[in-house]
């Protein structure tokens, strides 16, 4: 679904996929976006009509040229069969694992996991009768010694949104297969437009679409993309739980998505420059972002990955809670809320515990999570250095 005109060449670029895909003026009365659709009902002219099921149409909760359109986008973008919209990242998360498990099944979670999806792991596939154990981010191949003959399916996400551990995928995917289970695979970071899991062997690729495809802070939304051999199971599963996004929330994304080479290009320059600068910093003992030199897995990022994301940690030296507060609580261009990958920079006090049980972190210090907005990058280098300042001061 996109304007090109049939006939002409396929879409060659990212950029011209995000501007053309998922829209049809010539179905739309040559408006340029594919309007808001709300409804529930839709209407068949005869009773053969109804007894067919063939329209292109049959209920709202199917889904509607809004929703589709951003279905096309994505499906094109991650190379994927077929996408699900769906109402959150979480219910992305976990659709995608119910469409793999049922009750005497087995699944391993990274460590490093979206922790809405660890909670969703213990608090409710353990009580449907499956079993949930997580494992190093860093395993690689050695996931083959955590196999169990009922292992149905394996959740990454690379890198993780807390700590930014790179997974091998390929590894990972081998491992995977060769045991009779699924490799689904978080790409909120990176999206799309830098890392392709499907390409390296993933089944599904899920998103936490609120963030970076959306990029305004202000709609819920979540994506799963798949190969053609794991599409049916995902679709009857989003079917029989009766998950829908609405027409209005679809066109935000829309919207988003015209816009999000534009913004993975400027998130990911401001995000870089400041890391860097970060590292030079007397308080910091380590920035962990995938695309420093320094980071343990930055090879592995070069290997994977074409671009980096907006989002990374940084630690601070060892300091009580005072410090923590008076860097936060004063700062007066990064606020502090849960999410990320909208125009608004971003900083969150990080704790690692109970969420990090297969490889601990031990880490000594305090952890900030930093997105890096659309600012200018003085000026957000000046808070985070007045701030710094300022925790050095309350130690």
């Amino acid at each position: 679904m996109n304007d090109i005109k049939k006939g002409s060449s396929p879409l060659r670029s990212i950029e011209t996929i995000l501007t053309h895909g998922g829209r049809d003026p010539d179905e739309q009365f040559g408006f340029v976006n594919t309007p808001v659709y709300r409804g529930s009902t839709v209407l068949f002219k005869t009773l053969a009509d109804l007894e067919a099921q063939q329209q292109r149409y049959l209920y709202g909760r199917a889904g509607n040229p809004t929703t589709e359109g951003v279905e096309a986008i994505i499906s094109q973008l991650e190379g994927a069969y077929r996408t699900q919209l769906l109402p959150s990242g979480l219910a992305a998360v976990t659709v995608a694992l119910m469409s793999c498990l049922k009750a005497g099944d087995d699944v391993l979670i990274s460590d490093s996991a979206y922790e809405p999806g660890r909670t969703f792991g213990d608090g409710f596939l353990t009580r449907m009768g499956v079993s949930v154990r997580y494992f190093d981010p860093r395993i690689g191949a050695g996931l083959k010694a955590l196999m169990q003959p009922n292992t149905r399916a394996v959740l990454g996400e690379s890198p993780g949104s807390l700590t930014f551990e790179v997974q091998d995928i390929p590894a990972l995917a081998k491992v995977a297969h060769d045991g009779g289970a699924r490799l689904i695979i978080d790409n909120s970071w990176a999206s799309p437009l830098f890392h392709q899991p499907l390409a390296l062997g993933a089944d599904l690729v899920v998103h936490a679409a609120t963030k970076m495809f959306v990029g305004h802070s202000d709609a819920f939304a979540g994506t799963i993309s798949t190969t053609q051999e794991a599409w049916a199971d995902v679709e009857r599963t989003r079917r029989l739980l009766g998950f829908f996004s609405s027409g209005d929330d679809a066109y935000l994304v829309a919207r988003g998505l015209r816009t999000l080479a534009l913004r993975m290009a400027a998130h990911r320059d401001r995000a870089l420059e400041i890391a860097r600068w970060l590292e030079s910093q007397p308080e910091v003992q380590q920035v962990l972002h995938p695309a420093l030199e320094s980071h343990p897995d930055h090879a592995l990022f070069k290997r994977d990955f074409t671009g980096s994301g907006s989002l990374f940690s940084v630690l601070l030296a060892p300091a009580p809670r005072a410090s923590v507060a008076a860097f936060v609580d004063k700062l007066e261009l990064f606020t502090m809320g849960y999410s990320w990958g909208g125009y608004e920079s971003l900083c969150l006090p990080v704790k690692l515990g109970k969420n990090r049980t297969a490889k601990p972190w031990t880490a000594d210090g305090n952890l900030f999570r930093l997105h890096i907005g659309l600012e200018g990058t003085e000026d957000l280098k000046a808070d985070l250095a007045a701030a710094m300042e300022r925790y050095a001061r309350a130690r």
